[in-house]
């Protein structure tokens, strides 16, 4: 699939969950959702694949936790 066309599900996907709606319609077809989770797993998904195909990485977040035990 063309960057431009991931891009593009990819503004419909965060379109429907922003919107609360489960189902999306795209390029004469529509998606339906079982929940949330799911949606977020196939926005996720997407954007990992975008993020390949234009050769950059996402962008990870690490930390450090550190408590005196008191």
């Amino acid at each position: 699939m063309e960057t431009e066309r991931m891009q593009a599900l990819l503004s419909a996907l965060q379109e429907a969950r922003f919107s609360g709606l489960r189902s999306v319609s795209y390029d004469g077809k529509t998606l339906t959702y079982g929940s949330d989770t799911e949606l977020a797993a196939a926005i996720s998904d997407l954007e990992a694949r975008i993020a390949r195909a234009s050769g950059t990485s996402r962008r990870r977040r690490w930390g450090t936790v550190a408590t005196k035990g008191l």
